[in-house]
């Protein structure tokens, strides 16, 4: 298929900003696409080459792609520099430029899907001395064959940055509008789809199964995550028992980080929440699981506890966070940092997938198979009651072992992935801090003028992101877990406009934000502002779904109110 194509779509789905159009285009080009292209398509109408939880990655920044727009049109670092500053946007630049630039009739060729999808791939690839030189090759020869808005969405692609407004529930959509088996509610075929994408991650599998009419048969790997079920918070234990009846499952809510464990023999994988694949990151455990979990297949769901080695006390999740995107120095921080694990679940036994067990028989099965070892592996601690005062005696235990509070789950509750359903609930102190997303962020002055040092967050309401204020306290110059250094290094890739000293980001960086209380604000989109902000945490581990919501600002707003 010529790339032209897709960029036609590409350009219509630009046009839009209605969701049942964007649907509708994809939805077209999916009919279209023959079967053995539908991996390449999907990927790339999703601003990738790999599914999300591949530990696959291009490793290409915004630097080198301005390295190669040199190289493709002969214009000079500089003015290239000065164009994206202006634009905000390396697509647009290179459009232009392409587009001026003489050389590029002399090498233009017809670009396929193929080859575009083929090419970006093998950035992943390259490794050693020439790596930067070898990538230039792969991007500089796709930019010099492009059209003017073929290199545009090629630019914005390397960089993961597509720009076409297209999210996760679009893809899902149209894949059952293109493939709607005769005889099937539409909206019974889009909750098969999302289910079978629960279990698979992986929009392209999901449509080569709904063309075949194999949606059903779509299974878990051992290998590949799916996504967790998550908990919807409570402010009580009266509203826990209410939302998952009596008796109720109570376990201790950790502060660590959700790590779902994948076993086949003696090779193990090890995923995130947001299912990056964090298994070269804390590979010391991986004897630990061979040794103490009898199964020779299986999918856990755990939490991952950072301890101090003296004490053995729990630490606060802010002090393994950094470990989680780390590549070097490994070992030295897991001898610095060791880690417990603390299962919780399990998805997966022999192969066989365990969702449709209710709660209180996958408990079981987790303590027969697991062999607990303090400090290594254990399974939470747990208390099944339908006495409020129980479970209120526990809750405080569970706060004053530094724990964050309290999971309470329904006995028969099955586990339904990717979903706050009810079947487990949260509860947590009243005053909570709220995990919120940097969308902007303002160049600092004197000494900090090297530095963003002022960084403007959001809350979410839905797809949408709404200003809640913005935050400068909690950050350190030095020698601290956060730092205005580490920030702006962190926000840099994700610069899409600057304009003097204010940039707007790719809201991709969540922090966890102490504060002294939420009031009302016209000044923010959310209408809300938070008084006297402080950064407490970077949190890596979280997606863009687990940014906090408005109902939920609204919420502890409320309560506040009620507490006064």
């Amino acid at each position: 298929m010529d790339y032209s194509k897709l960029v036609e779509v590409y350009e219509k789905l630009e046009k839009t900003a209605k969701r049942l159009e964007k649907t509708k285009i994809i939805a077209e080009l999916l009919k279209e696409t023959p079967e053995e292209l539908l991996d390449e398509i999907l990927y790339l109408l999703q601003g990738k080459v790999f599914a999300k939880w591949d530990e696959r990655k291009t490793g290409t920044s915004s630097r080198l792609v301005l390295k190669a727009i040199n190289s493709s049109t002969g214009e000079i670092i500089s003015k290239i520099e000065k164009e994206w500053v202006k634009e905000g946007d390396l697509g647009i630049v290179v459009e232009k430029l392409i587009g001026k630039s003489r050389q590029t009739s002399l090498f233009q060729t017809r670009l396929t899907v193929e080859k575009v999808f083929n090419n970006i791939r093998k950035l992943s690839e390259l490794e050693g001395e020439g790596t930067v030189s070898k990538k230039m090759q792969y991007i500089t020869e796709l930019l010099t064959s492009a059209k003017t808005n073929e290199a545009k969405f090629i630019a914005r692609t390397i960089i993961e940055d597509l720009r076409v407004g297209v999210k996760e529930g679009v893809i899902r959509d149209a894949i059952a509008e293109a493939f709607l088996p005769k005889k099937t509610e539409i909206k019974d075929f889009v909750k098969e789809i999302e289910n079978a994408y629960n279990l698979t991650n992986d929009y392209s599998e999901v449509a080569k199964a709904a063309k075949n009419n194999k949606i059903k048969k779509l299974k878990m790997q051992i290998g590949k995550p799916i996504n967790p079920m998550l908990a919807p918070r409570v402010e009580s234990p009266e509203e826990a028992f209410d939302a998952v009846g009596m008796p109720a499952l109570v376990e201790d809510k950790l502060d660590g980080f959700r790590l779902q464990i994948h076993k086949n023999g003696d090779k193990i994988k090890l995923f995130t929440r947001r299912l990056e694949n964090v298994t070269a990151q804390f590979k010391e455990i991986i004897p630990t699981i061979i040794k103490n979990v009898k199964l020779k297949q299986c999918i856990l769901d755990a939490e991952l506890v950072g301890y101090d080695p003296e004490t053995k006390k729990h630490l606060p999740f802010q002090n393994i966070s950094q470990r989680i995107k780390r590549k070097y120095d490994i070992e030295k921080a897991a001898e610095g940092l060791p880690v417990e694990i603390q299962v919780f679940d399990i998805l997966n036994k022999e192969g066989e997938p365990l969702l449709n067990l209710i709660q209180k028989e996958r408990r079981k099965i987790i303590e027969e198979i697991i062999k607990e070892e303090k400090t290594k592996i254990v399974i939470t601690r747990k208390l099944i009651t339908k006495s409020k005062k129980d479970m209120e005696d526990f809750y405080k235990e569970s706060l004053n072992l530094g724990n964050e509070g309290i999971m309470i789950k329904n006995l028969e509750a099955k586990y339904i992935p990717g979903r706050r359903v009810g079947g487990w609930v949260k509860l947590k102190p009243i005053k909570e801090t709220l995990d919120l997303v940097i969308t902007e962020a303002d160049w600092g002055e004197g000494k900090r003028s090297n530095w963003l040092a002022s960084f403007t967050l959001a809350c979410r309401d839905k797809n949408e992101l709404l200003t809640i204020g913005k935050v400068g306290t909690g950050i350190s110059e030095k020698d601290a877990e956060v730092t205005f250094d580490f920030l702006t290094k962190e926000l840099k890739p994700f610069i899409k406009e600057q304009k003097g000293k204010h940039v707007i980001l790719k809201p991709q960086l969540i922090l966890e934000i102490g504060y002294e209380e939420i009031q009302k604000s016209p000044t923010y989109k959310s209408g809300y502002a938070l008084r006297f902000p402080k950064v407490i945490n970077i949190r890596k581990d979280l997606g863009f779904s687990d940014i906090d919501d408005l109902q939920r600002v609204k919420k502890i707003f409320t309560a506040q109110h009620k507490v006064k």
